[in-house]
């Protein structure tokens, strides 16, 4: 069956070369197709949209009307799919991340410059925040995707790991001076801890593994920021709970010191969550790809 937008298609066509058989040839179409598609507009509409002549077609009075709104209609139809297709072929759009700074300034970088270079077209806008924000905000539809600190127990998520992190205990030179050798996580507890604020998803995964021992703890500081806690250590303030592959220029250049446990904190893991009930823009499948393929 024809529908109305076909005939409508056929009837601009006509009007535009005024004739049927250019119309019929524009539009791989057969000549009789094309008038049986003109006659069923006309019966529709109840009116006579073209005069017939040997030399060709001419738009009626009513036929021109209606053809100034038609044209316009599909001119903005055909913009419209043109613009559907850049997004498709990303010439187009906007990726929206949620990530936390840490994470952002230690692992997404490389993947951002990649996928820019890749489709520089793409307009990138990012929303930071804890785990927890980052997730809340991506469930009410306002990032396409989030890096986020896993582990993460949201059913209506779907998670894909990408690289195993570990929480290490670091200190400047005078603790380093009291600490000579290894020590269990119960004397880590006992002295000044500099800690993330509760709400952040890696201080929760210490403290429950923490607890999971019967310990429990007090800390001296608690910090928004992972830098922040790098720098309360650097100047003897305590003992700062930090995420090990985060820390490596500080631990590097010896500026701050492992504190050997006679008993490590399990790994945990970064990575990529969406919503499971919505499909991914292209822009954002795009993106998670450029990041699995990278970590192959």
């Amino acid at each position: 069956m024809v529908s109305k937008l076909d005939l409508y298609k056929v009837f601009c066509m006509v009007g535009k070369s005024e004739s049927f058989s250019k119309a019929a040839k524009a539009l791989y179409m057969t000549q009789p197709a094309v008038s049986q598609a003109i006659m069923q507009l006309e019966r529709e509409l109840d009116v006579r949209l073209f005069n017939r002549t040997p030399k060709g077609v001419s738009l009626t009075y009513e036929g021109s009307l209606l053809f100034e709104y038609v044209n316009s209609a599909i001119n903005i139809i055909d913009a419209g799919e043109e613009k559907i297709l850049e997004f498709k072929n990303l010439t187009t759009g906007e990726l929206k991340i949620g990530v936390g700074d840490t994470i952002s300034r230690h692992f997404l970088l490389p993947y951002l410059e990649a996928f820019h270079n890749k489709y520089p077209n793409i307009k990138f806008k990012i929303v930071n925040g804890t785990t927890l924000e980052i997730c809340s905000i991506l469930k009410a539809g306002e990032v396409d995707i989030a890096i986020c600190n896993f582990p993460i127990d949201d059913p209506t998520l779907e998670l894909i790991p990408c690289i195993d992190i570990h929480d290490i205990f670091v200190c400047g030179e005078k603790y380093k001076q009291l600490l000579p050798k290894p020590i269990s996580i119960d004397e880590v507890a006992k002295l000044p801890l500099i800690l993330l604020e509760p709400n952040s998803n890696s201080r929760k995964f210490v403290e429950d593994y923490l607890i999971s021992k019967g310990i429990k703890i007090s800390p001296e500081f608690e910090l928004g920021s992972h830098d922040l806690l790098l720098e309360f250590a650097k100047i003897n303030l305590g003992i700062a709970c930090v995420t090990k592959e985060f820390s490596q220029e500080y631990i590097n250049k010896g500026l701050l010191y492992e504190v050997q446990l006679t008993e490590e904190i399990p790994k945990r893991s970064i990575g990529v969550c969406f919503l499971k009930n919505v499909p991914l823009s292209h822009a954002s499948t795009k993106f998670v790809e450029i990041i699995e393929n990278k970590l192959i």
